[in-house]
């Protein structure tokens, strides 16, 4: 039969009964004649149990000796995980992270993998054994080449088995969690959502950087990398989940099992035009009378940005294809005649997008881009970003020079560089999940100068930080300088520090200065048949307008459309869009 890696998290290890219970589990699997690697947390709640220890003698404790500590917990599950298999007549054996070579790099707190050393491992599978991993765990070499345990961070035990599901060329990984499988929401906001029961690695990336919690990115990551069957399911049921689907997937590389190339893919799209309304009303239900009208009139819209307010008005740009520009434009003007506002339009665009798994989880990707293009002497028109694609709009007429300066930059080969390729998403949902994300922060910086290098030089400088930026919106609006405002959301941990690093770059402009946003939530619809449907955004906006709900910032990626709403908003705007795309009807 298979070799399954599968996972039991804390909640499920929690006691003495539900180890018993998973025990019986594992022996059920063993008995269809499947070669077992089980993967566990610590028991219940004891990570948190033991980090309060550690802070109760001191307020910074010493990264190495947290993670000597913490790596104990994982050590408890699986020696009584250990010991209740072998009461039930089987023959298992607990192995550390390092008993089981996973090699990490020499960084404690939330190191990556770099291999996973599987002699030892097959020796024992081969032996018959059911092998018992401490997850969250491996180790490096010091400088002076002594073995140290480092831990992998948040999420770190889903990672372990997806890692050791790919060094063992396993069938598949199965992660057993307190929930059936991965939701169309959060069910403690939306009591109606569903079970999916096949999503995407890209479309789960998405909603995993979201706020859903189901899987941790890193291990999606690694899944959608190498092509690993991933399936979540329920420790307390049998039915079958969710399947995570992904493509082939690429050999593992000498660069590291997690450090290999985030970047996977190039693409240009041609034969683009942007469409800009300035100084139009900023009030609920604006964004969804302008897209009912496009779609209404058949013009499918690509991007959409919409920057932070100013006074009592706004801006809103989107990108649609070179040829529908007059209709679009036709149908923009007669919109203004009633609303306000003025419009500006621009032909003779490219679009052009990197790809790949966690991209906006690194946050020197980003910034690389916008390097290599402002190397390149090109002005960015408009910025879109995702945890798996970013996407410039910029000029058609040096779009090959800048597609050959960022192949470069991030070693592509001519399989991973595409022109104009087809529309992908036919016959998939438009939405399969939405999530809400309360842990962000909105910042604007004011009158930054309108050249090539200036969201190079923002981006940069946050990342020497190691500030990942969420979204990063370009206004529409000139100032009378010429100057535009770059907005962007950040973790609210991030916040301060991002104000002292971007300190210094600002004195360097004349009159940029950084502005603090209200109090926000991000909500998110995630899809793969978003590309190839006419009117999603606008009926994300519409659930909104009809809860008298204002949008703050737009920021749309190929599978996302983001809308950033005030805080007191989240949870009604999270149920408005669930219920518009029928997610609770399944």
């Amino acid at each position: 039969m298979a070799l399954l890696v599968q996972k039991f998290g804390g909640t499920s290890v929690g006691s003495v009964a539900r180890i018993k219970a998973v025990a019986q589990r594992i022996a059920a699997s063993k008995e269809l004649g499947h070669e077992l690697v089980i993967v566990v947390s610590a028991m219940g709640k004891t990570t948190d149990d033991l980090t309060h220890l550690a802070q109760a003698i001191s307020n910074k404790p010493p990264q190495r000796e947290l993670d000597m500590l913490l790596a104990t917990g994982e050590q408890v599950s699986i020696a009584l995980l250990s010991i209740a298999l072998n009461e039930l007549g089987l023959t298992a054996v607990s192995m550390t992270g390092s008993q089981v070579g996973i090699v990490t790099e020499s960084s404690h707190g939330r190191a990556r993998i770099l291999e996973v050393r599987t002699d030892r491992l097959n020796a024992r599978l081969n032996e018959g054994h059911i092998v018992v991993v401490a997850g969250f765990q491996g180790t490096s070499l010091s400088s002076g080449g002594t073995a140290e345990i480092t831990t992998l961070g948040r999420g770190g035990s889903d990672t372990s088995a997806v890692a050791l599901a790919t060094a063992l060329n396993a069938e598949a990984c199965e992660i057993y969690t307190d929930v059936p499988g991965v939701l169309t929401t959060d069910p403690r906001h939306v009591s109606q959502a569903q079970l999916m029961k096949t999503i995407s690695c890209d479309e789960m990336l998405e909603l995993a950087s979201l706020g859903a919690a189901v899987l941790h990115p890193r291990a999606v990551e690694i899944a959608r990398n190498y092509g690993v069957k991933l399936i979540v399911r329920s420790s307390w049921s049998e039915d079958p989940g969710t399947t995570l689907t992904s493509n082939d997937g690429r050999p593992l590389g000498r660069e590291g099992l997690e450090l290999g190339k985030p970047v996977d893919g190039v693409e240009l799209v041609e034969g683009q035009a942007v469409i800009g309304l300035s100084h139009v009303p900023d009030k609920p239900g604006i964004a969804a009378h302008l897209f009912e009208t496009l779609s209404h009139g058949g013009v499918n819209v690509d991007l959409i940005i919409q920057a932070t307010h100013e006074g009592k008005s706004n801006d809103i740009t989107f990108t649609i294809g070179e040829s529908e520009l007059t209709k679009a434009k036709t149908l923009c003007e007669s919109l203004l005649n009633s609303l306000g506002g003025e419009l500006s339009t621009q032909k003779g665009m490219s679009k052009l997008s990197i790809s790949g798994a966690g991209i906006m989880g690194r946050p020197g990707i980003a910034a690389s881009l916008f390097e290599t293009i402002s190397r390149a002497g090109v002005n960015l028109r408009l910025i879109a970003t995702s945890e798996v694609k970013v996407s410039c709009v910029i000029d058609s007429t040096i779009g090959s020079k800048a597609l050959r300066a960022v192949s470069e930059t991030f070693e592509l080969n001519d399989t991973q560089i595409k022109i104009n390729p087809t529309i992908m998403g036919s016959g998939e949902p438009e939405v399969r999940g939405v999530a809400m994300d309360k842990d962000q922060a909105q910042l604007s910086v004011r009158q930054v100068p309108d050249k090539p290098g200036t969201a190079s030089a923002l981006c940069s400088a946050l990342a020497e930080a190691g500030i990942s930026l969420d979204a990063i919106v370009q206004s529409e609006r000139q100032h009378k300088d010429g100057s535009r405002d770059i907005s962007f959301t950040l973790k609210r941990v991030d916040r301060n520090q991002a104000d002292k690093t971007l300190a210094p770059l600002l004195a360097q402009w004349p009159g940029a200065h950084l502005e603090e946003g209200p109090q926000i939530t991000r909500i998110s619809a995630v899809g793969a048949g978003m590309p190839a449907t006419v009117g999603t955004a606008a009926r994300m906006f519409r659930s909104l307008a009809n809860e008298t709900i204002n949008i703050e910032m737009i920021a749309t990626s190929e599978i996302r459309t983001s809308c950033v709403v005030a805080e007191a908003d989240g949870i009604a705007a999270l149920r408005a869009v669930h219920n518009a795309f029928g997610l609770g009807n399944n």
